[in-house]
């Protein structure tokens, strides 16, 4: 049997090997941290730290309804239930595959390809990539009320207020840009087949024989059908109200979570720099190559954090607790979704053998 036919039958096999070395991976990571965050529990309050359930709960709520309220834009019903596991299942790969949410984008056209929701590939990516930028243009609220908070907190240098306004408006920019290009026929289609091009080059590096890895004609049948759905919702803007602020509530779930573990300290510190110290290692930790940004996110929220004024002998043992306590939560349920629907598609195609 060839490679690519071994692939391609045992595809789902291959995934489940690479999601578990990537967890141990992960757990390898921060085996430190781990047991930093065990003689770290003595010094917090444990009824605060338990606040931290609910608050992620409402995040994947808000998630669950910023998906609806998407797929309703584009036509689609979907059951809560199923929008609340598949939140936690995107968490999951987002945090096990670091990829810039490139793993995520491509988990979700699978699940939502499934026999029983029929949801397109170019559907899909949509709803993935407007919840990307209603995520990102929400945001800009918060990272507003965060500067004002760093504002009148003083005893901040110039530095971090220029880093925070250059996010900002990077922010805005992107978003502007995304809606540019989806928006128009020609420039979606000459963004797309470039990038799929460049693609097809990198991969040609290692796979030589294999010129066009990604088919050109199937990549610009796919971004024909992404530009059709943005139409779809553009003629119906005004839906996306709801979608927007639920959106914004999952932002403030998350900051919240990471404000939880300072009040679990004792420490009620500026919840401006809090903002903007999420803001910048979730960034940076999008482009890292190591599992959940491991290293990246929790050097550069410590070093934000002191910049703003948290003293490093708190916001050190502060971020690792959350890290740490933040996957213990997150990943073990989304990791249950994420093998049961493997599993469940593996029965499927079983039974159509």
């Amino acid at each position: 049997m060839s490679e690519t036919a071994f692939l391609k039958r045992r595809w789902k096999l291959v995934v489940n090997v690479i999601t578990v070395l990537a967890l141990l991976v992960l757990v390898y990571a921060v085996r430190h941290q781990l047991m930093d965050t065990v003689r770290n529990f003595s010094k917090v309050n444990i009824w605060v730290v338990l606040l931290l359930l609910p608050i992620e709960w409402l995040n994947y709520h808000a998630q669950a309804k910023l998906y609806d309220g998407i797929f309703r834009a584009v036509g689609n019903k979907l059951s809560y239930r199923f929008l609340f596991e598949t939140s936690l299942e995107l968490n999951f790969v987002n945090s096990v595959f670091p990829s810039g949410g490139v793993s995520g984008i491509s988990y979700s056209v699978m699940r939502m390809r499934s026999d029983e929701h029929k949801i397109t590939g170019g559907r899909a990516t949509l709803v993935q990539l407007m919840k990307l930028a209603l995520l990102f243009l929400s945001f800009e609220i918060l990272l507003i009320i965060g500067m004002f908070f760093i504002a009148i907190g003083g005893g901040v240098n110039n530095f971090v207020i220029l880093v925070g306004g250059s996010l900002s408006t990077l922010l805005v920019v992107g978003t502007f840009a995304f809606v540019m290009i989806i928006g128009h026929e020609r420039r979606i289609q000459a963004t797309f087949t470039f990038v799929t091009q460049a693609l097809n080059r990198l991969i040609q590096i290692v796979r030589p024989k294999n010129p066009e890895t990604i088919n050109m004609a199937q990549a610009r049948s796919a971004i024909e059908e992404l530009h059709q759905n943005y139409k779809l919702i553009e003629r119906r803007w005004r839906e996306l109200k709801s979608p927007f602020w639920w959106a914004f509530i999952a932002n403030l779930a998350e900051v919240a979570a990471v404000y939880v573990v300072y009040v679990a300290f004792g420490h009620w510190v500026n919840p401006g720099a809090v903002i903007l110290a999420y803001s910048i290692a979730n960034f940076a930790g999008m482009v890292s190559v190591l599992p959940g940004g491991v290293g990246i996110y929790e050097a550069l929220m410590t070093g934000v954090l002191v910049a703003t004024g948290v003293p490093a002998a708190l916001s050190l043992p502060v971020t690792v607790m959350y890290r740490v306590l933040n996957m213990l939560i997150q990943l073990p349920p989304g990791y249950y979704f994420y093998h049961r629907t493997l599993h469940g598609n593996n029965k499927e195609e079983a039974r159509a053998a």
